[in-house]
């Protein structure tokens, strides 16, 4: 096991808005390129008010995705990750499967609870209490591993009723499920239950190495080997600031069995692709060192 480097690309301000999709392009294509493992966007209809201005250009995650589709062939694609509330699990499964067959089954179900109230109240899509949305969160995950299965029949939740789940084509693959976050009550059991890969974005190694632990008690309590999540970690902060520093975190993340971080262009950055070409050329040879 090697340490690998996932891109997050969060940031379509450089350029006019007719560049946007020549820039998202290269800079997909120079991941590839450079041996990124993944890239992943961000589900969102407005830019995070952390990143910029909720009036600063964004693009719809799975359209933008699709369009990817055609500019790569080899590295994985997916959502860092998918806002529960946006989206019927039904249709949600459909979108998602239409992006994995179109890729060749190179993508990668990343999935959340969503906590983005502005764009939620802005654009009239129902925002429920948290509690509801773990819930709606876990129907969703039912839903859409029944629907990429030979069960078409229905589905009985408290928030979705299906009267029939046929998903046709199906996915290329089994479609990997990525959960984003650290909550120890909830978002850690769904982890240890459903997911595929787990996505930490503690600041510090000690409090990775704290989620580890309570991950692996999920996991216990539900008879699951910890060994069977992918473990990863987003580190977005600057590589070239610190190199070393960068390499020694990543190294002490490996030790707790992460096998990938996630970095990206940071907000602002006028020449993504450039930057993800030197994450190629001075980054990934080296993480690929670590393990």
């Amino acid at each position: 096991m090697t340490m690998e480097l996932g891109i997050h690309y969060i940031d379509f301000l450089p350029g006019s808005d007719r560049d946007l999709g020549t820039s998202l392009a290269a800079t997909a294509r120079a991941a590839e390129e450079g041996g990124a493992t993944l890239f992943t966007l961000a589900d969102h209809f407005f830019q995070m008010e952390a990143v910029g201005r909720a009036e600063d250009p964004f693009l719809e995650g799975y359209t933008s995705m699709g369009f990817l589709a055609a500019q790569t062939t080899t590295i994985n694609l997916g959502m860092l990750v998918t806002g529960v509330t946006y989206r019927h699990p039904g249709v949600l499964a459909k979108t998602f499967t239409t992006l994995d067959v179109l890729s060749q089954g190179r993508s990668v179900f990343g999935i959340g609870a969503a906590w983005y109230e502005r764009e939620h109240v802005a654009l009239g899509i129902p925002y429920p209490p948290l509690r509801d949305r773990f819930e709606m969160l876990e129907e969703t995950l039912q839903i859409t591993r029944q629907m990429w299965s030979d069960n078409d029949g229905a589905y009985e939740g408290t928030h979705y009723r299906l009267a029939e789940t046929i998903c046709q084509p199906q996915p290329i693959r089994q479609p990997p499920i990525l959960i984003g976050g650290g909550g120890e009550k909830k978002t850690l059991r769904l982890v240890a239950q459903y997911a595929d890969i787990w996505n930490s974005t503690s600041p510090t190694t000690e409090e990775v190495a704290h989620k580890v632990t309570v991950l692996k008690r999920h996991c216990d309590a539900v008879g699951r080997d910890l060994s069977e999540i992918r473990l990863t970690v987003a580190m977005f902060t600057d590589p070239f600031e610190d190199l070393d520093a960068y390499l020694r975190k990543a190294e002490s993340l490996a030790a707790l069995g992460v096998d990938m971080v996630n970095c990206g262009p940071l907000p602002g950055n006028t020449d993504p692709a450039g930057f993800v070409r030197r994450l190629g050329d001075e980054v990934i040879p080296r993480l690929s060192e670590i393990g």
